[in-house]
C-alpha cells in the first residue's frame, strides 16, 4: 500500500483506456465502459507508472491524492 490514492471523476471519464494501456495492473476499462481502478492505493514502487497513466488521460478524469490531504 502506498502513501497516495488514485481517484476518478466518472463524469469526466469517456472510456478511452489510455490509463489501462499505461498501467494495466491498476486500471481496467471494459468495452463501452468507464475506468475501474483495480488498486486505489497502489504501492510506491508503481508510482511512476500510475502517474504516467494519470497524465495520459485525455479528459483528466484521474487524479492522485496524497494520503493525509
Amino acid at each position: 500500500m502506498g502513501c497516495y490514492r488514485v481517484e476518478v471523476d466518472l463524469d469526466l471519464c469517456q472510456g478511452h483506456a489510455m490509463c489501462e494501456l499505461e498501467a494495466p495492473d491498476y486500471f481496467r476499462v471494459p468495452k463501452r465502459g468507464k475506468v475501474e481502478i483495480l488498486d486505489p492505493e497502489p504501492p510506491d514502487e508503481a508510482r511512476a507508472q500510475v502517474e504516467e497513466a494519470v497524465a495520459q488521460c485525455p479528459t483528466q478524469a484521474l487524479s492522485i491524492r496524497e494520503k493525509g490531504d
